[in-house]
């Protein structure tokens, strides 16, 4: 693991923490419009998912793809959107969004889509506890 790793202040100040991946800070957005997904491989100096060492990006792979297996459990929807996009934060991170056909921005991306609605206390809470849950179950 990288000790020197620093999450960007805009992506700490707008997710909350879920679990730590083998590779990637898992958190999920602070929008409760949209069940949310931050990927954030904890390497630093990482803006394109190909500055990543081949074996660093098989895992991103991995875990891009168990946790969206786990935000569609604990979420359900009719599509995954899935991005790493950098235009504003350009440290590496993959977004996983969950979408429901009606949902607030349907069927436009989430970006840009009004101000961010942040859970109840209450609802970020058991949000997190499961996908935790779900995400630790699928670990490699």
């Amino acid at each position: 693991m990288n000790t020197t790793f620093m999450l960007d202040a805009r992506l700490a100040a707008d997710s909350v923490p879920v679990i730590e991946l083998p590779l990637c800070s898992a958190r999920l957005m602070n929008d409760a419009r949209f069940p949310w997904l931050l990927l954030v491989p904890r390497r630093d100096g990482m803006s394109e998912i190909h500055d990543l060492d081949p074996t660093d990006q098989d895992q991103l792979w991995r875990e891009i793809r168990f946790a969206s297996a786990a935000l569609r459990d604990v979420a359900p929807c009719d599509k995954l959107n899935h991005g790493a996009l950098g235009n504003i934060v350009r440290q590496l991170h993959v977004h996983i969004v969950a979408r429901v056909a009606g949902d607030a921005a349907w069927p436009g991306p989430v970006w840009g889509s009004g101000a961010a609605q942040p859970y109840e206390a209450a609802s970020l809470e058991a949000r997190v506890t499961a996908l935790r849950w779900r995400l630790a179950d699928h670990e490699d």
